[in-house]
């Protein structure tokens, strides 16, 4: 990846250079895998809604007017490929990968991410979103409602509702 910082890399995407946009991408794709794996829960749709993601960026380019910043205009459309994926598979609530079988000695971390995966994948897609956006990604408020098109005030109450939700799914009592 070059060295250049992301306002030039934009610049250059922008004018044709397919390196400074996949620079761009390079950026921001961890990120973007984690919140599409945590809302699909199934890697061949996490990478089938960035694939469509990564094409949508691309030919939207042009009409970027930089009301955002890019990272946070690729998340939001990364949530929204993953949420018309979500739609056209017709299904409520993703399905996790299957869990591969462990053995009865499972270090703490692990089970603990299995539990958390598992109890993430049991709340509503809003929930889920906001809490990987902002819990397990850091996005601040205002970027967070960026990337889901929702008032601020909105991702506090979601997270409010969603962090209440998610203790007893990890054993925590209310």
């Amino acid at each position: 990846m070059t060295s250049t910082n992301e306002p030039e890399l934009l610049e250059r995407a922008r004018r044709g250079d397919h390196r400074a946009f996949a620079d761009l991408l390079r950026l921001h794709d961890s990120g973007m895998r984690a919140l599409a794996y945590r809302l699909l829960g199934d890697v061949t749709l996490m990478d089938d809604a960035l694939q469509e993601a990564y094409v949508k960026a691309y030919r939207a380019l042009p009409r970027f007017r930089g009301d955002s910043s890019v990272g946070t205009w690729l998340y939001r459309i990364a949530h929204n490929a993953c949420i018309d994926l979500l739609r056209r598979q017709r299904e409520a609530e993703p399905l996790l990968d299957s869990e591969p079988d462990v053995a009865p000695a499972l270090d703490g971390r692990v089970a603990t991410r299995l539990d958390v995966g598992q109890a993430l994948a049991a709340l509503s897609l809003d929930h889920r979103s906001v809490l990987v956006l902002v819990d397990a990604l850091g996005f601040d408020y205002r970027d967070a409602a960026d990337v889901l098109n929702v008032p601020v005030g909105t991702i506090r109450s979601r997270l409010a509702r969603a962090r209440r939700a998610m203790r007893p799914l990890l054993g925590e009592g209310e």
